[in-house]
């Protein structure tokens, strides 16, 4: 027991060193937290650590998940339905198919051995692409499509995966019913997540404690993934359609407090769940490389190399189409939807990183068919699934960057960004100016003291002069720029005065605490607005 969390403990470290070591480089932490897991595995007398993937599948994929779908926009999601429909879906059957070609006349693997390949690298990991492609300030509807596609696809590729086991396993496969239960699971799945999405937040309303609440969101995505899973059903489109649910319904059910303290609870489980399985992902080479020895090096790199050419050229060769088909075959389509820039188009067909679940799953595989022989190229599937992950969350990842720079797509995010940031202004503008009709009419018939009445519309001035003007000119700095440094000073300068206080014994800690929540809630909202503010 001492050993194990000792072990946990030497993990954490090499997460917190690894986060501070990308921020200083300005390296997508992801990049950073593999190469520090190989690393560590080859090192002597390092602990072996291996990953489990019924842990990856049933205790970490589910939070993961969940916490993408409420963050998602429910109405950003129905809006570009069909992008993400086409990548989630059609891509990753696209690119099993072509991968299981590959592997077949290339590689010299069975049909069914190629598919269930191809199935476990077809989907574009949930988390690294996103990161990576946020640091780059891309445009938000590319975000939008990456993010709606990381969330639907591992669905469509664990369903693959089961089928091509279960091909492997018995030697015969049928499209028909393979299709309808495909079908089936999809509207299954979406019913019941949108059922556990509303019995959750019945019951965090009931509950009505911060506490509580932040506990049964915990509880919410496992409801959600493992009903499914336990009936032979994925999981994952449950799990999505509930937090893209809460993400819709529950602004106005979920309250305050319940929202700060969940902000922060679930912003920490996901850094931290992420960092540790990217470490975990390079733990696991030392490993793969012990158990497949028996294998040919120019084998398995032969492989590695070909696999990794199809998923990312099979992407290429379906963005393009995908985008401009359907606009050609449908007049409606077209109208109500406008033809992206090519460069978008590019940038979305080269953000194809695989990750953790591909993984989890390879590892997944069973050891020995029901008849008892071993699975075939098992050791085979693992190492190249591995590579895949290595080449394309540290290529794709390193070289994206460069990529975003030379089509220019940087400054159409400014530009986004700018744009936002008025429209922001605006809304809290209209905002302040709707409640100032209501505070006039509730003074008026409520005959309000007027000590009251001016205190409540004191508040009001206060929160319309802090309004900046919107931005109009490159370089021209807003209130926020100007007074964040001096807000925060002033800020600084309260708390000495609060800290000297309470040592001189004139308050409680108590009393210090409570002051001390104000002065950083003011600061959270410097720093949001700050951190907000494109110019």
């Amino acid at each position: 027991m001492v050993t194990i969390f000792l072990t946990f403990l030497l993990v954490l470290t090499a997460l917190a060193a690894s986060a501070t070591l990308a921020k200083r480089l300005s390296v997508a932490p992801a990049i950073v937290f593999l190469i520090v897991g190989i690393i560590l595995a080859f090192l002597p007398g390092f602990p072996r650590i291996e990953m489990k993937p019924e842990g990856i599948l049933l205790l970490v994929l589910p939070p993961l998940i969940y916490s993408s779908g409420v963050s998602m926009s429910w109405r950003e999601f129905k809006a570009n339905l069909r992008p993400i429909g086409l990548l989630a879906i059609g891509c990753v059957i696209f690119t099993t198919v072509l991968v299981a070609a590959a592997a077949h006349y290339a590689l010299g693997l069975p049909w069914s051995v190629g598919f269930v390949l191809g199935a476990i690298v077809s989907p574009p990991d949930v988390v690294a692409p996103l990161a990576i492609a946020k640091r780059l300030k891309l445009p938000h509807r590319i975000l939008v499509i990456l993010e709606g596609e990381g969330l639907a696809n591992d669905a469509t590729a664990l369903i693959l995966y089961r089928f091509a086991v279960l091909a492997v396993s018995t030697g015969t496969f049928s499209l028909p019913p393979a299709a309808g239960t495909f079908v089936a699971i999809i509207i299954g799945e979406i019913l019941f997540g949108i059922a556990v999405g509303w019995l959750s937040l019945r019951l965090r309303q009931w509950a009505h404690d911060p506490r509580v609440e932040i506990s049964l969101s915990l509880l919410t995505p496992y409801l959600a993934f493992w009903v499914p899973e336990h009936f032979h059903g994925s999981g994952v489109i449950a799990t999505v359609v509930t937090g893209l649910y809460v993400s819709w319904n529950g602004p106005l059910l979920i309250s305050s407090k319940t929202r700060l303290q969940g902000i922060f609870f679930w912003d920490f489980t996901i850094w931290l769940i992420e960092g540790v399985l990217f470490l975990m992902i390079g733990f696991q080479l030392r490993l793969l490389m012990e158990k497949s020895k028996a294998l040919p090096v120019s084998e398995i790199l032969t492989a590695i190399a070909i696999v990794s050419a199809i998923v990312v050229i099979a992407r290429f060769l379906w963005v393009f189409p995908g985008t401009y088909l359907p606009r050609l075959l449908s007049k409606r389509v077209a109208a109500r939807d406008a033809k992206p820039p090519w460069r978008y188009i590019v940038v979305i067909g080269f953000t194809g990183i695989r990750g953790v679940v591909s993984l989890a799953v390879a590892l997944a595989l069973p050891l020995t068919l029901p008849n008892g022989q071993d699975f075939p190229y098992r050791d085979l599937i693992l190492l190249v699934t591995f590579g895949v992950i290595i080449f394309t969350l540290i290529g794709i990842g390193l070289t994206l960057p460069l990529l975003v720079k030379l089509l220019g797509l940087s400054e159409h995010g400014h530009l986004e960004a700018v744009r936002e940031r008025e429209a922001e202004i605006a809304a809290r503008r209209e905002i302040l100016e709707s409640a100032r009709e209501s505070l006039d009419r509730i003074i008026k018939e409520r005959n309000l003291p007027e000590g009251l009445a001016r205190f409540l519309e004191a508040r009001h001035e206060t929160r319309m002069r802090a309004l900046p003007e919107p931005p109009r000119e490159e370089g021209q700095f807003t209130p926020a720029t100007q007074g964040a440094a001096l807000v925060r000073e002033i800020i600084t300068i309260e708390r000495t005065c609060l800290h000297r206080l309470l040592r001189e014994g004139k308050i409680t800690d108590e009393t210090r605490r409570r002051i001390e929540r104000d002065l950083d809630l003011e600061e959270a909202v410097v720093d949001n607005r700050e951190k907000n503010d494109p110019l």
